[in-house]
């Protein structure tokens, strides 16, 4: 399997956001307050034009499979950014594609000159969660930032 890891093109919208929604839907997770409900989900490419961000894909065969990115989220410290549209299709998890995004979200932050990666999520993903740890990730207590997602009860974040 030929996998290609390369910046969000304006073509990826329709597949991205099918492909969130399918996750958020097969893991039974709140579809309010959490990246379903987003509309900006259904705009990626444009979103990620802001200055300090970037979102990573993953294709196979002309398929988007993955996404994972890096975003100055409103109301973060400085210095902080936040690991966003983290996101496999199940044709692919545990195949290493989620790792290798997350790798290169985190580098791409490094090189943004952040120096902390905060991420939010739910329990519904508890194998991300782990893999998050693994990763360095450390749970926090309270929410930073202002994401809009009041459904998400998982905080973490990850000292570069």
């Amino acid at each position: 399997m030929d996998i290609i890891y390369r910046k969000v093109k304006k073509e990826d919208n329709l597949s991205l956001a099918t492909m969130i929604r399918g996750v958020i839907e097969e893991f039974e997770a709140p579809r309010t307050g959490t990246v379903y409900s987003d509309s900006s989900t259904d705009t990626l490419f444009e979103l990620f034009q802001e200055e300090k961000s970037i979102l990573w894909v993953s294709e196979v065969n002309g398929e988007t499979i993955g996404c994972c990115g890096i975003f100055p989220t409103e109301g973060l410290e400085d210095g902080y950014c936040e690991l966003v549209k983290f996101y496999i299709s199940d044709s692919v998890r545990g195949k290493g594609v989620g790792k290798e995004l997350m790798l290169k979200s985190i580098e791409s932050a490094k090189e943004l000159g952040y120096t902390h990666i905060y991420l939010e999520s739910l329990p519904h993903f508890s194998k991300a969660i782990s893999m998050y740890e693994k990763s360095g990730f450390k749970q926090l207590e309270v929410q930073l930032g202002c994401s809009g997602h009041s459904s998400c009860n998982v905080w973490m974040v990850k000292e570069l």
